[in-house]
């Protein structure tokens, strides 16, 4: 995977935050966030390889949580992204985490990061990757109509949005694009099933915020992450879902920007040698 070719958004300036977004999802999802960090801090939303806009690795090629925190670590190498803020959802809360553990982040704030569900869990994300490489066999105008289903529509807002029934979630469909053989996301799923994150020291603050109704990876989860992370500001987000970005970005850029100020204030007042 080449950091040369991942599609960014840049806006704002000051210290850099990297918003890094969820499996299947792009940089787009943090549009209503990103805003509201721009006054006081240089914002980068990146989409992550094989997603948006950035291209797919080789089928040969490494693919999976460790791979990506490579390349998310040499993009921001290449842009001079020193020491930044990272934010994550999901699978790029992941990828924030480890590049956390590495020391190479002013701060970390995740939103139900992937790396701390219990077996049963894990046993529902290998049936859904087993449900995608089954999808890959349907023709895609097949695949299109299903989507638009009222019950799959329906499915999908309850899977990803805190609240299923309000005006915000009515669009809220489940992406067939990708269900594809040899896709990113056919390719990704079962990566995540396996992957465990490892209790190691993160060197720099660290919230980890879940939302109360995520029906993706369950709110229990919180209090494994409270252990392998014992450092880190545990938060709940009422009312929020999967994708706290969609349901309540206010919310979630308040979090955000806690996290940086906790850091800046600590390198400010860190003893000089």
């Amino acid at each position: 995977m080449d950091p040369r070719r991942i599609a960014y958004d840049r806006h704002g300036s000051g210290r850099p935050v990297v918003l890094l977004h969820g499996l299947g999802d792009r940089r787009q999802c943090w549009r209503a966030v990103s805003p509201r960090l721009a006054d006081d801090y240089e914002v980068v939303s990146v989409d992550l390889p094989g997603f948006g806009a950035s291209p797919a690795p080789e089928r040969d090629e490494p693919y999976d949580v460790h791979s990506l925190v490579r390349v998310i670590r040499e993009f921001c190498e290449l842009h001079g992204l020193e020491n930044p803020h990272l934010a994550g959802n999901s699978l790029g809360g992941s990828i924030a985490l480890e590049l956390g553990v590495q020391g190479v982040a002013g701060s970390v704030t995740v939103f139900s990061p992937a790396g701390f569900s219990d077996n049963l869990a894990r046993w529902g994300m290998r049936t859904v990757g087993l449900m995608a490489n089954l999808a890959t066999r349907i023709p895609m105008p097949v695949k299109e109509r299903l989507a638009d289903t009222p019950p799959a529509r329906a499915a999908a807002r309850l899977a990803l949005r805190g609240d299923p029934s309000s005006p915000e979630a009515k669009a809220t469909r489940f992406g067939v694009r990708g269900l594809e053989p040899g896709a990113p996301y056919v390719r990704m799923v079962p990566r995540i099933a396996d992957y465990d994150f490892t209790p190691r020291p993160i060197p720099c603050p660290v919230t980890i915020a879940w939302g109360d109704r995520d029906r993706t990876l369950l709110p229990s989860s919180a209090e494994h992450a409270h252990q392998r992370v014992p450092n880190a500001r545990m938060v709940s987000l009422l009312g929020s879902g999967h994708i706290p970005m969609a349901d309540d970005p206010r919310t979630v850029a308040e979090h955000i920007r806690w996290t940086c100020r906790a850091a800046d204030r600590g390198a400010r007042t860190a003893p000089r040698g």
